[in-house]
Parts: structure tokens; sequence; C-alpha cells
């Protein structure tokens, strides 16, 4: 029942992990949004071993400006991530998420994303498409952020099932 936070460019362990996609703050006047799913996280975690959340922000709240190692780290950590949560609170001006909006494109058909959109975020009508595109290939969509880490839970258990079940079979063959 243990939670432990990996920020941007640190190692990134194995073991069931979630990784936090969406909107980074430009600016120290915008809070993060990822202080409280990681919060939601650790309240919801109940399994044994450790869950790794993989959080693309220095342990400050923003985001690297240099950052080509940052993007290497985001690739890694969105690869091999159990679940991936995206919470997209789109504000055009202060959380526009254009970045977010490729990362889900390139995972929505993964099976390890869920898709949060709260429809009294600034500019809702600019997570259309990503709905659209979620629900075409199943992904989870929700529209509160407990629910989001509810949906991301239900895909890391899932992956855990999956990864021992594999692990089973391999031992009996």
């Amino acid at each position: 029942m243990t939670v432990s936070v990996v920020w941007a460019r640190e190692p990134i362990p194995t073991g069931p992990s979630v990784f936090l996609a969406g909107p980074t703050p430009r600016s120290e006047a915008v809070a993060s949004w990822r202080p409280q799913a990681i919060h939601a996280l650790d309240r919801a975690w109940k399994k044994p071993d450790t869950l790794h959340v993989l959080v693309p922000e220095n342990p400050g709240g923003l985001r690297e400006t240099e950052y080509e190692d940052q993007i290497e780290w985001e690739w890694e950590g969105l690869d091999r991530a159990s679940a991936i949560l995206f919470w997209i609170p789109r504000d055009l001006r202060t959380l526009p998420g254009f970045t977010t909006n490729v990362e889900f494109g390139l995972v929505a058909r993964s099976g390890r994303a869920v898709l949060g959109c709260p429809p009294d975020c600034p500019n809702p009508e600019r997570n259309r498409y990503l709905v659209r595109l979620a629900r075409r290939f199943g992904t989870p969509v929700t529209q509160t952020l407990p629910e989001t880490v509810a949906a991301a839970m239900k895909i890391v258990s899932g992956a855990d099932i999956t990864r021992q079940s594999q692990a089973a079979h391999v031992w009996v063959e």
C-alpha cells in the first residue's frame, strides 16, 4: 500500500505504474492538477506492492525549459506505464495541452489509457475530438478526477492480472 512518485528524468522503476499525462503549468501562477491526482492514487492503491506514479514535472511543479531529456523520459514513461491517466482541464490560456493531444493519439488504442475531461473546465469544447477518439477505441472517458483515478486503478489491476497469468503460462511451458 505504498505509492512512490517518480519525477521527470528520474529512473523509471519496474512494477505497477501510472503515468500522469495532461497539460503541465508553464507558470508558477498556475497550479498543477497532479498533486490532487497523486493524493487520490495514494488513497486508492490497496495492493502490497509499490505503485509508481510517473509525473512529467519537476518536484516544484514546472516543466524543464531544456527538454530533450524530458521528451525521452516521457516517451519511455508512456511506453512502460501500466496505465496512462489523462486529465485534461483544458484552458487555452494557462493549460492548453497541445502535446497532450499528440500523446493521447499515440496511446488511445493501447488499452492502458483513460481520458478524464472535466465538463466545467474553461475550454471543454477543445476536448471533443479526444473524447470521440477515446470512444472509438474503447478508452474509458470520465468527467471527474476521482472517476479517472478509479478507471486507471482498474487498468493497473488488469495489467497485474495479465502479467501474472502470462508469467504463470510461461512457467507451465
